[in-house]
């Protein structure tokens, strides 16, 4: 890929990560277990507990990421190799952690993908304040899949092809 190209893509990635954590953050600032679970049922205790839990790893991933991109954007001459390594991280770390969460509070329904709906299904009937920051942070990941795709499996391909260790 050429330079100015993957610039860009960290340059884009890096907003878009600044984005999700300060939303992520100003929600795990502003809501506890014992506010979301109102009703103090059990099931919902679980069910809430797994969501802070994977928002909060979310969070530290995304976080990281932001500050590499940053670290990759300031060196004085531009590192392909280090910046491609570092889009690898986030396409693996922050991507399939947000559609793949730990403790499965929710998941992706591919058959409402392309209809405008959202294809985020919930195990459990959440908050709004759950929902919806889910689905806001779901449009963000949308697009960091759609613009890092070429790090999911292509990125890996090429390396071992130049014989690079991976």
């Amino acid at each position: 890929m050429a330079v100015f190209n993957v610039k860009n893509i960290c340059d884009s990635t890096r907003t878009k990560l600044k984005e999700t954590t300060a939303k992520m953050e100003l929600f795990l600032n502003q809501h506890s277990l014992s506010q979301l679970n109102v009703e103090n049922d059990p099931a919902m205790d679980e069910f809430y507990r797994g969501y802070l839990q994977d928002t909060r790893h979310l969070l530290v991933f995304c976080e990281v990421a932001y500050e590499k991109l940053g670290v990759s954007l300031r060196r004085p001459t531009f590192n392909v190799d280090f910046s491609e390594k570092v889009l690898y991280e986030v396409y693996h770390t922050c991507v399939n952690t947000f559609f793949y969460p730990k403790n499965e509070c929710y998941s992706e329904d591919g058959r409402y993908a392309y209809t405008g709906q959202d294809a985020i299904r919930f195990r459990k009937k959440p908050s709004r304040e759950v929902r919806d920051l889910t689905i806001e942070l779901s449009k963000v990941f949308e697009e960091l899949r759609e613009d890092l795709a070429y790090y999911e499996t292509d990125y890996i391909t090429q390396r071992r092809m130049q014989g690079e260790k991976v």
